[in-house]
């Protein structure tokens, strides 16, 4: 009996988790399927400028997940970081409405990924801990489908506000408070500590040096390589603008890419589960490859902008959903939150090499220039990667 309550109160976590990250992403979303072409607009703003906000923002989002991570495996509690996160994050947003200069935006921005980065390890120790190990993949799946759902939302309640109801962008930034408010209720409420007692006292540098094992060092390795060309998603908007698309319409672009990004996320998690996540991360390389080749191949029009933003949210569900499914396979399961935070470090600090040098390069030497950049990491990345698996390195914990 209380196994099958421990089942349901698991999966109740799993939900409630997912509608969190379903509010929080729709307010995001109605914010951020805005903001390039806001950025672009101010004084002083360029593609470059754009690039350096974006890959800021995120590298430091990223490195703090770390230490969000190893504190909470040290604390042994995930919700209160969760709690905090996504509380800074929601309340933050809608101060965009008062930039007025790029500085101001990224101050915003930063404060933003900051709340990103102290909820995202423990919520995702905290999701692998609510699910059994066979499962993980399609506990992913779920939550990044949620997830997305409201990131489709997001960008179509902006797009119809600015056409059919005449606000302002700086209106829609402040109506993002309050899904946002939705998302911090159902934390409070529904969200349920599942952290696994540990074996032993957590330890700092024996926890990292534990966690940096030999087949998650070369795992961390490949991911790297790959994210240090695989740039964010305002590079696809910048594409659509510059296929002709109007500002206005370019949150439905964005739109696309999240339900690409929802319809696969499920399939991938399960499919992950059965043939391993390993040789679905290669897939999602080479979706974004294809992306990529799609940019610079196609013709520059408003066809090829939606249909590059199609495939760009392929790959971008089956890769979070599937690589944060994989990480606790090589870790022990009380360095979950560590093992979580070191991965978003690495991915962070390529995240931020990425977004500059292809803003620079899309800025001073064209898309073409900047798109080899991303086609030859990707190459190499599933290489890499087919090594990875063809000498037998990917046996996991």
């Amino acid at each position: 009996m209380s196994n099958n309550k421990s089942e349901v109160n698991s999966r109740r976590n799993i939900f409630a988790l997912g509608f969190v990250s379903f509010f929080t992403d729709m307010s995001s979303e109605m914010v951020f399927s805005l903001l390039p072409t806001f950025i672009l607009g101010l004084p002083g703003s360029s593609l470059a400028v754009l690039g350096f906000i974006e890959g800021t923002a995120e590298a430091l989002s990223y490195a703090l997940r770390a230490l969000s991570g190893v504190f909470s495996d040290r604390l042994r509690k995930r919700k209160i970081f969760v709690i905090v996160g996504y509380g800074l994050s929601n309340t933050i947003k809608p101060f965009f409405a008062i930039a007025k200069t790029p500085l101001d935006v990224l101050v915003i921005r930063i404060s933003d990924r900051v709340g990103k980065a102290i909820r995202t390890s423990p919520r995702d120790a905290l999701i692998s801990e609510s699910v059994a190990k066979k499962r993980r993949g399609a506990a992913f799946g779920l939550h990044r489908t949620l997830d997305q759902s409201g990131a489709i939302i997001g960008p179509i309640v902006a797009s119809t506000a600015l056409l059919a109801l005449g606000l302002t962008v700086g209106d829609i930034f402040w109506l993002s408070l309050v899904p946002g408010s939705i998302a911090l209720f159902i934390i409070l409420f529904a969200v349920k500590e599942r952290v696994l007692k540990a074996e032993s006292e957590f330890q700092l540098f024996t926890g990292i040096k534990t966690v940096l094992q030999k087949n998650f060092l070369l795992l961390l390795i490949i991911v790297g390589i790959f994210s240090l060309g695989a740039f964010n998603f305002s590079f696809v908007l910048i594409n659509a603008k510059e296929a002709g698309i109007a500002d206005s319409v370019i949150p439905l672009v964005y739109a696309v890419v999240n339900i690409a990004h929802v319809a696969v996320a499920i399939p991938a998690g399960v499919f992950s589960d059965k043939i391993g996540k390993e040789k679905v991360m290669i897939l999602g390389y080479g979706v974004f490859l294809f992306s990529v080749v799609l940019i610079l191949v196609l013709p520059v029009d408003g066809i090829s902008a939606f249909l590059v933003a199609v495939f760009y949210g392929a790959y971008f569900g089956i890769i979070e959903t599937v690589q944060r499914a994989l990480i606790p396979e090589y870790v022990p399961f009380d360095l979950k939150g560590t093992a979580y935070g070191v991965y978003y470090l690495i991915v962070g600090s390529a995240f931020f090499i990425s977004n500059a040098v292809v803003g620079n390069l899309w800025e001073y030497f064209g898309v073409s220039i900047a798109s080899a950049y991303s086609i030859m990491t990707s190459i190499a990345a599933i290489t890499f990667m087919l090594i990875f698996l063809k000498t037998g390195k990917h046996h996991s914990l």
